[in-house]
């Protein structure tokens, strides 16, 4: 059950202590015996303007695994790693699977290096060779070049099971975290009074209701034309979504966000890098014909933005606010929401993205949260803040924070924003870098949902909404809707 930040929480802290991960420059990435330069298959060479920022990197990606993890710290404490697997609820034998298979790794690549230099070594004696002897070295040669094509072949079956087992392994969890479910998280604060609607003296209606008066909300149409958790904004409803988008992304401006139109179909490289084909998979839509994911947040874009680019640390903090259709399959929500828009498979979205130096990102991580509630407040809605447990985090998150309005018909509150620190995770995986004092190293990500456009106006017309059923206009809005104080039910 969720708890205050005053009652005690279960911790990570109790199980290891928390570190961050010691990162050797761009010319030591191979530091043991056995790590050789190997690829990493989901890449692909961008290209880049920007002052500061260089491209590199062919299509299939070149370079040390510890692009995706530090290996390192996995072989000197793997007992971390596996208090983290074991903390979000999933597979702590994979620690031990990815230990052997990097092992397998190393030790293939030491015999094939000593099985190379023994055929090169060879291949000098040969021609000052004669006779008999030069015929036994020919024939060693023959051996020999079995004996090479095999611990190749080892050696790409052992790198192709070490890369398939990282890219199953999430992120480490901050110690900070409360460890448990989707109930077990923890409330940090609390904003705004719920209204007392026995005292004013009526029922409060549900979005679903009031949008339909409003002429706002049509799921009915949305339905026939493509199904379930499909719905349409029309009339004063789509002028809403403009409203919220354009006050969303002028407040991100405001706060130093570059904004970005983004592509709403992404490359599996993207999606695969930011996390996102792991635990939800199941939530993607995937077009196989051209091998491109419908993105479920333009989170996966902003990240990509960057991909297989080494980026000069005086040019960071870079901060993005993108705006895209989101596209979510719902796995697993079958029977929940199903009533109106709170749960759909299309709805649009402008998410806050950073990229910021590794010991900056819990900073910054404040920040966007800030950013969140500053927008919250001036919709004028009541809401929470807390901290996601361990087992509701996302593969890509060290730490999550969600906002959460209160809905006065659920009698709950609900979901509204979220925002994660990624630490190094999808900059690994990407292969985005920064280059800090002549040394090149992994930078952080983080992202942040501003405004949620289904969510938002459901918890909009639900808190301000009037006796008579029209809905009162927060001043923030209303700029972008003429100057209009109420939306007012349309003639049937």
């Amino acid at each position: 059950m969720a708890i205050d930040r005053t009652s005690a929480a279960l911790r990570l802290r109790a199980s290891t202590s928390y570190r961050r991960p010691d990162f050797a420059p761009e010319a030591a990435t191979s530091t043991a015996p056995g790590d050789p330069q190997t690829s990493i298959e989901f890449g692909k060479k961008g290209i880049s303007t920007h002052k500061g920022i260089s491209s590199r990197g062919p299509t299939t990606r070149t370079g040390s695994l510890d692009r995706v993890i530090d290996l390192r710290l996995l072989r000197e404490d793997p007992d971390r790693v596996r208090a983290s697997q074991r903390a979000r609820g999933e597979d702590v034998a994979l620690v031990d699977s990815l230990l052997s298979a990097d092992e397998r790794r190393r030790s293939s690549g030491v015999r094939f290096d000593e099985l190379r230099a023994e055929q090169k070594s060879l291949g000098k004696l040969i021609p000052k060779a004669t006779g008999d002897e030069k015929a036994e070295l020919l024939k060693k040669t023959g051996e020999l070049a079995a004996a090479v094509k095999a611990a190749d072949a080892a050696k790409d079956e052992a790198k192709a099971e070490t890369d398939e087992l990282l890219l199953r392994l999430g992120n480490l969890v901050h110690p900070d975290v409360p460890v448990g479910g989707e109930e077990d998280f923890v409330t940090l604060e609390t904003h705004g009074t719920f209204r007392d609607f026995d005292q004013e003296g009526f029922a409060p209606k549900d979005h679903l209701e009031l949008g339909t008066a409003l002429g706002a909300i049509d799921v009915e149409r949305g339905a026939k034309v493509s199904g379930s958790r499909f719905y349409f904004l029309t009339g004063v409803g789509a002028l809403l979504e403009l409203a919220l988008v354009n006050a969303a992304i002028a407040q991100a401006t405001a706060a130093g966000f570059t904004p970005m139109l983004t592509p709403a179909l992404v490359r599996p490289q993207s999606m695969a890098g930011t996390g996102f084909l792991g635990q939800a998979a199941a939530d993607v839509y995937h077009l196989e014909k051209d091998d491109l994911y419908l993105v479920g947040t333009s989170e996966v874009a902003l990240a990509a933005y960057h991909m297989d680019e080494i980026i000069d640390a005086d040019r960071l903090p870079l901060r993005y606010a993108g705006f895209s259709p989101c596209f979510r399959r719902e796995a697993g929500s079958h029977g929940k929401d199903t009533r109106g828009i709170f749960r759909v498979h299309q709805f649009d979205k402008v998410e806050m993205f950073s990229y910021v130096k590794p010991e900056d990102s819990e900073a910054e991580h404040q920040r966007l949260l800030t950013w969140e509630k500053e927008w919250l407040t001036a919709l004028e809605l009541p809401f929470r803040v807390i901290d996601v447990a361990t087992g509701d985090l996302g593969s890509s998150a060290a730490r999550k924070y969600d906002c959460e309005a209160w809905i006065p018909t659920q009698g709950k509150y609900r979901e509204l924003t979220s925002t994660s620190d990624c630490t190094e995770f999808q900059s690994r995986r990407l292969a985005i870098r920064m280059r800090d004092e002549q040394k090149v190293r992994p930078l952080a990500t983080l992202n942040g949902t501003l405004c949620a456009v289904p969510r938002t106006i459901v918890a909009l017309l639900e808190n301000h909404q009037q006796s008579d059923g029209s809905v009162r206009v927060p001043e923030v809005l209303r700029p972008y809707l003429g100057g209009r104080e109420l939306l007012e039910p349309v003639a049937k």
